[in-house]
């Protein structure tokens, strides 16, 4: 919501701005950055849009228009516009503002897109491995935990903390198993926070760049007889127009100067917030998810309700009788519970699905590993089934260092899966989210008896 405002915004300031500033003459060429802010939203929703490409085309159409518009005593075909566009780069009509505005835009944008694309994977991981169901092994170690002692005749004494870690560490033995990338996304997700917070902060490139622009077209008024006069070189002389045209002159309003831009006079703050609050908020929401599925079991078994606590070693149910629980206490993820005494677990079979989530979180890092050093990679096109093509990089080699080595791979589309995961959701069994809720009805049960 944030940065969709953001960009509505910028538009909108440009817009007035240049209307007030142009009149008629941005009116009649206002498509040329209608069409600027419609790829850049289009590239931020996850577009086939290559940045740089666009950002070329924009300078190059803006060149065209205004270069028939400081010489209204000739005509051009298209054919010479088009000569005229070749010389974009080598002339500089706009000084330098065009490879800084670029270099600024796409290291923004990769960083704001690929951020935003990340916390969607993320929930989406989180989702689907909660609809994972879990093994028969798994549901007979759960009610032998909490419905047993009524056998033994002690119905208040309540699971020994040890015991409830193995039993938990044995079903959610895949879960853990997402822990190691898990906890890489999140540091890779922390870096380009870092950077949205920085250099790559596109809040402070969208607020003034109707005044960059402005900039732009002031350096080709000032150079329009210099830049003309390459071009008739280059391109040949062009004809002159009808005599009813030919008397025509710049009009005057074009030679208006913009004011100096003042970072106070910034537009009212997108979604009601400023990027850095924002970001700043999201990190510290991210610095709790670290080690999330590996510490999920002890989550569970330090609840009162669940168990007697670490502190009661003695008087607590051990899976037999009142007393203490001597077992070792498994280690975390698959492979470890090979000799987990509570729960009977194939540790040849890992789950599938989970794995799945495993390759979308490195695929997710990667990207943002990419992010963080201002390069983008292919971003599928969720509204199409063809690849989308991205955009080289934003930055310089002084200004992103490159603190990551890696291979560079496609991520599937956050929504490419639905409907595995709607058919893991509606077959039989009982889900992660199903086994928690009975789990904590069965404990509060036990305490109403």
């Amino acid at each position: 919501e944030f940065f969709r405002e953001l960009l509505e915004n910028a538009e909108r300031s440009l817009n007035d701005m240049f209307v007030r500033t142009y009149g008629m003459l941005y009116m009649q060429n206002s498509e040329v950055f209608q069409d600027l802010f419609t790829e850049l939203k289009r590239y931020y929703t996850g577009g086939n849009v290559n940045l740089e490409e666009m950002l070329n085309d924009f300078w190059a159409r803006l060149l065209e228009r205004m270069f028939q518009l400081i010489n209204p005593q000739y005509h051009f075909s298209e054919d010479y516009l088009e000569c005229v566009s070749k010389y974009t780069d080598q002339l500089k009509p706009f000084g330098d503002v065009p490879r800084k505005l670029k270099v600024q835009v796409t290291r923004a944008f990769i960083a704001a897109r690929t951020f935003v694309q990340g916390l969607t994977v993320g929930r989406e991981v989180a989702n689907r491995v909660s609809k994972v169901s879990p093994t028969p092994g798994c549901i007979r170690a759960l009610m032998k935990m909490l419905y047993c002692p009524y056998c033994r005749g002690l119905p208040t004494v309540k699971p020994c903390n040890n015991y409830c870690l193995n039993v938990m560490k044995g079903c959610l033995a895949n879960q853990a198993d997402l822990d190691t990338e898990w906890n890489l996304f999140i540091d890779a997700m922390l870096l380009v926070a870092e950077r949205l917070e920085g250099p790559f902060n596109i809040e402070s490139v969208m607020d003034p760049i109707d005044v960059k622009i402005s900039e732009a077209i002031m350096n080709m008024q000032e150079n329009s007889m210099q830049v003309s006069a390459k071009v008739f070189q280059g391109c040949g002389q062009p004809k002159p127009a009808p005599a009813l045209r030919s008397s025509r002159s710049v009009p005057e309003n074009f030679n208006t100067r913009f004011k100096p831009y003042n970072p106070e006079e910034r537009p009212t703050t997108a979604a009601g917030t400023n990027l850095d609050r924002l970001v700043t908020d999201i990190k510290e929401k991210l610095k709790l998810s670290k080690k999330f599925w590996s510490t999920l079991p002890y989550t569970i078994c330090k609840d009162e309700r669940v168990t007697a606590g670490p502190s009661v070693e003695e008087d607590c149910w051990n899976g037999h009788t009142k007393a203490r629980y001597l077992p070792e206490i498994m280690s975390d993820g698959l492979t470890n519970q090979i000799n987990n005494p509570e729960v009977d677990v194939d540790i040849t079979r890992p789950d599938t699905f989970i794995r799945q989530q495993i390759m979308a979180l490195r695929v997710m890092t990667n990207k943002l590993k990419n992010a963080y050093n201002g390069n983008d990679v292919n971003f599928q096109d969720t509204s199409d089934e063809t690849s989308g093509s991205g955009s080289g990089s934003g930055c310089t080699d002084d200004i992103c260092p490159t603190e990551f080595d890696f291979v560079t791979t496609e991520a599937p589309p956050v929504d490419s899966d639905r409907r595995e995961v709607e058919a893991s959701a509606t077959q039989p069994g009982w889900s992660l989210q199903t086994l928690l809720v009975i789990f904590l009805s069965l404990v509060l049960q036990r305490q109403w008896r």
